[in-house]
């Protein structure tokens, strides 16, 4: 075992070899620590305990279900395909091995390993956190802090900062599996325009491709893709496309015989490519942990951005894979085999099962291979980074090809270190509004694991979707920095305009909403990547109570607001839990009522023709007028709604939104500061923006006294 130290004095303990993931960007220093953890080595695997006391919270793990506080359950971490996400689902598509334990003290942990790791979180014994490693080759990261909020800085601080999307990546996106065509995706455009819903960009999924093969555009669909691109964008609006992780096997398909002639694939036991079976029938999986071949596969894009195109998503990269051809045999075998036979229950359900479960076999993973620095190994030692690196070699060629302009990039897969490359959405959910909750769960906790730029596919990617389900998780949505309604074929349509009337208002004023919003939330984004703090927080992360503890359907966002989505059907409003007194804001209504909430438990009204939040004392929000996209979003007049006891301050943080030169310090700061005098307010801007002329202020104080005022900062 080797042990070092970070330079805020984190504890770093080596066991074995391990592979050098990429995840920790800090030097490590050699040091003689001492680890008091009961650890133990039994055939090759790894097990931690971690005793747990009844007040100990367990946050993190990212992109996993679950409640904010992770106790009571069990976890797997290994990425896969898992489109149905039940209640006692162990595994999803993300890696995340951060956690922080936080009770009478706190403590975080990060296990820098590439493959499965299982988590017993007090679920056999609630008074242990049982981990096991499946191997013996890890870095274990020990993080004290003063508090939970305090490790997890430190721990970005350790990761480095998060990937920056462009502005415009903070607008509303469209997007649905099963747009057949460029008429299609046409009519969903010129449909927002004439209901005057606002839109930034559609989503192309596998439908504009030919024949399901990467880097390619259907002729017979999506013709002149870079015509259409362009004739969009001039109305400020963004095409992005997906791109597979399986390339597939089709001679004279160019990706597939450069990668064969660049020995760009992963190879079967005999040396030659590996052949798994996905969306185009048989393919090979790029070798993203080789360099040369993320820097290969990362020029391919060229074929999109010579199109237009500024923004990709990532997908089927755990990977994902239907079957092998072997294990398709021997189900088929089986089945030939069964005919006429009476089959009692065991034979039925193995017959059954040959088929359902032929997906995302382990032993598919155990049978192809990676090369690293010159070394052999099967993707299942290495197989949480397979999203990661395809993620990385993408922002690569999007860095070069588009040079000095910022891309939208998502992936599916994740494990920590991919932050730095891309965001993520979090897979496929369905139309359930117990995931609507769930998707409440998730931000916190993927934050905390360095994913910024987060969202849900609103509304929900499987099932059907009604339109008060959408209404609630645009309620939500509005305030995620990846907002985008994404539904799947054979399911119904869930474009806000599909249902009532009613909803395609609601629909519409909460998007709008979304676009008067994105200074602050471009704002506090930027800030919270910059400054490696927390975008979205638990209560618990600044309110000390038990009460706050239990909450895990409200959350923080910045030091400003505190959100509270509806998340059960056939709801007029809900119970909210305020752990300090707060200003409750209806957004949409056109004079804004406030009211002052006391702290403790209150009933509050929310209909689905409203937007609420609650603004915590001494705090602001600044917003403007909605507009179609980004592109015309005006901040000559700022307005700011502002809940004032004695002084609050704010900065409002904005840069040009496409560029890298806020890298550089270029960027504009708008500091207003607000005053309480004995009968009127003080407000003092320091701005820099040339683009805000204006601020007219709405202030209330701790009596729900409201005071307006304007200013000119020319």
């Amino acid at each position: 075992m080797g042990t070092y130290k970070l330079k805020n004095d984190i504890k770093v303990f080596k066991y074995g070899n391990p592979i050098e993931t990429g995840a920790v960007v800090e030097e490590k220093i050699k040091a003689e620590l001492e680890n008091n953890l009961d650890i133990k080595f039994e055939k090759g695997h790894c097990k931690i305990s971690i005793k747990l006391s009844s007040k100990d919270m367990v946050y993190g793990l990212g992109g996993n279900l679950g409640g904010i506080n992770k106790r009571g359950r069990l976890y797997e971490s290994y990425c896969i395909d898992e489109p149905l996400h039940i209640e006692d689902r162990t595994k999803l598509y993300a890696a995340h091995n951060f956690f922080i334990i936080s009770g009478e003290k706190s403590t975080g942990y990060f296990i820098d390993f590439p493959t499965r790791i299982k988590y017993d979180v007090g679920y056999y014994n609630e008074n242990c956190f049982n981990i096991e490693i499946c191997g013996k080759d890890f870095y274990l990261y020990i993080i004290e802090g003063k508090d939970a909020k305090d490790i997890s800085n430190k721990f970005l601080h350790i990761i480095g900062r998060s990937y920056i999307p462009p502005k415009w990546a903070f607008g509303y996106f469209q997007s649905r599996w099963g747009y057949r065509n460029k008429e299609e995706v046409k009519k969903v455009y010129h449909i927002f325009r004439e209901k005057d819903i606002p839109l930034e960009g559609i989503y192309l999924d596998l439908d504009y491709m030919d024949d399901f093969k990467d880097f390619s555009i259907s002729e017979e669909r999506f013709s002149d893709l870079k015509g259409f691109a362009s004739d969009l964008k001039k109305d400020g609006l963004y095409l992005v496309p997906i791109i597979d992780a399986g390339v597939k096997v089709e001679e004279g398909y160019d990706i597939y015989e450069e990668g064969i002639e660049g020995d760009h694939f992963c190879k079967d036991k005999y040396g030659k490519p590996y052949e798994g079976v996905v969306w185009p029938g048989k393919v090979h999986f790029p070798d993203f942990m080789k360099e040369e071949t993320q820097d290969w596969f990362g020029s391919k894009y060229k074929v999109l951005t010579d199109c237009g195109i500024e923004g990709v998503w990532n997908d089927m990269n755990e990977p994902a894979i239907f079957y092998e051809q072997e294990a398709l045999d021997e189900a088929i075998q089986y089945a030939e085999e069964s005919k006429g036979k009476n089959l009692n229950v065991f034979s039925y359900f193995k017959l059954k099962d040959n088929f359902t479960n032929l997906a995302n076999k382990d032993s598919y993973y155990e049978s192809f291979y990676h090369e690293i620095d010159g070394k052999k190994f099967s993707n299942d030692e290495v197989h949480n980074l397979y999203g990661y690196y395809m993620t990385k070699s993408a922002n690569l060629g999007l860095t070069k090809l588009l040079r000095d302009k910022r891309f939208l990039l998502i992936s599916r897969a994740s494990s920590i270190g991919m932050h730095r490359y891309g965001g993520i959405w979090t897979g496929d959910n369905s139309s359930w509004w117990s995931h609507l909750e769930q998707n409440i769960n998730m931000l916190p906790s993927l934050n905390m694991c360095g994913f910024f730029y987060i969202g849900a596919d609103t509304g929900g990617f499987g099932g059907n979707c009604n339109g008060e389900l959408l209404t609630r998780w645009l309620q939500l949505s509005v305030f995620t920095p990846l907002l985008r309604n994404h539904s799947a074929v054979g399911c119904n349509n869930q474009e806000p305009y599909v249902f009532t009337e009613e909803v395609l208002v609601n629909s519409r004023n909460l998007i709008k909403a979304r676009y008067s919003l994105i200074p602050y939330i471009y704002s506090e984004y930027m800030k919270s990547v910059m400054d490696y703090t927390l975008m979205f927080k638990p209560l618990s992360f600044e309110f000390g109570e038990s009460l706050a503890k239990e909450i895990d359907d409200q959350v923080l966002l910045g030091d400003q607001l505190m959100i509270a989505p509806v998340c059960k059907p056939n709801r007029r409003g809900r119970y909210v839990y305020f752990p300090e007194k707060m200003l409750e804001i209806s957004f949409l209504d056109e004079d804004m009522p406030t009211s002052i909430k006391e702290k403790g438990i209150q009933y509050i009204e929310y209909g689905l023709e409203d937007f609420k939040f609650f603004i915590r004392k001494n705090s602001m929000i600044p917003y403007v007028k909605p507009s179609k996209n980004v592109k015309e979003l005006d901040q000559q007049n700022l307005k700011v709604l502002a809940y004032v006891d004695d002084e609050a301050v704010y900065n409002l943080y904005d840069d040009d939104g496409q560029s890298y030169d806020f890298i550089e310090g270029k960027n504009y700061s708008t500091e207003i500061k607000i005053i309480k005098k004995t009968d009127d307010y003080e407000i003092i801007v320091e701005n820099d923006n040339p683009s805000i002329k204006n601020i007219s202020f709405k202030i209330i104080d701790s009596k729900n006294n409201t005071t307006h005022k304007e200013i000119s900062t020319c």
